[in-house]
């Protein structure tokens, strides 16, 4: 009995951890809020502003079109869907920059979408800087590729489902005579344990990376990499508008900023937009 009360007070800890961690993902056309009241929302409703978007988007106004993309995520809604046409819009007008922030936000949202994973890569064959990515062993490509497959949410429900298994199962352990249920309620039970930690996990790595803002895209024209966070110290490397850079670390109006080929350096942070 006390193994059963322990395993119930773990399933509650994981519940509760995740009702607080609870974010706003969704990867169909429905547009959530994220922070905003009542009085924030204009007369005119979203989904209004979204399809007047996307007529404008659709008879060629791109610029109009982005216009009303944007004015319905400065009401605090977001969905991957949404930052993915007001992607479409900027790559129309050539905002490249301002279009690979958008399908970046977008695929933050919903990592495994292909046709924002498609467009991203072809705005990036268009920006002067091609960083060649230092490859990744194989096993971290591999667990990253599994993490991705499912949300944060719903690997946090595989962790509730894996764990009431694994208590039905290690129940004939405790509770059965028959040696043969015994066996098989405790050796699967063991492997749906091991499974809903892989899945707790997955859950909160997936969650940090929803809610960390650890990369952003160059928006200036160009930009000096500096060795440290001074105007006067030396030049390290020139990154371009659209360039991708994942933040180590901030020091005053400076980041610390790391890209795919490894290379670190500074720049102010008033040349990129954290995604």
């Amino acid at each position: 009995m006390k193994h059963i009360f322990g395993i119930l007070f773990f399933i509650f800890c994981v519940a509760n951890v995740f009702s607080q961690d609870e974010i706003t993902t969704n990867t169909d056309s429905t547009i959530h809020i994220a922070g905003a009241t009542e009085e924030s929302v204009t007369v005119l409703p979203p989904h209004q502003q979204i399809d007047s978007a996307t007529k404008h988007y659709v008879q060629g106004f791109y610029r109009q079109s982005l216009q009303e993309y944007e004015s319905v995520l400065a009401q605090g809604y977001e969905s991957a869907e949404l930052y993915f046409n007001a992607g479409n819009a900027a790559f129309k007008i050539n905002e490249l920059a301002l279009a690979i922030w958008y399908y970046e936000k977008s695929l933050k949202l919903d990592p495994n979408d292909e046709d924002a994973l498609y467009n991203l890569g072809l705005v990036n064959s268009r920006i002067p800087d091609k960083i060649e990515v230092v490859p990744e062993m194989f096993l971290i490509r591999w667990m990253k590729d599994v993490r991705k497959i499912f949300s944060a949410d719903q690997w946090a429900i595989g962790t509730v489902i894996f764990f009431v298994v694994a208590l039905l199962l290690l129940g004939f352990y405790f509770l059965s005579r028959n040696m043969v249920l015994r066996k098989v309620g405790f050796w699967v039970g063991l492997v749906m344990l091991f499974l809903s930690v892989v899945a707790f996990f997955s859950a909160r790595i997936e969650t940090n990376h929803l809610l960390q803002n650890d990369s952003a895209i160059v928006f200036s024209p160009s930009v000096t990499i500096k060795s440290s966070p001074t105007e006067g110290s030396t030049d390290i490397f020139v990154l371009h508008e659209g360039a991708k850079v994942y933040v180590l670390e901030s020091v005053d109006d400076w980041y610390k900023i790391k890209i795919a080929n490894g290379s670190v350096g500074w720049l102010p942070t008033k040349n990129v937009r954290l995604i």
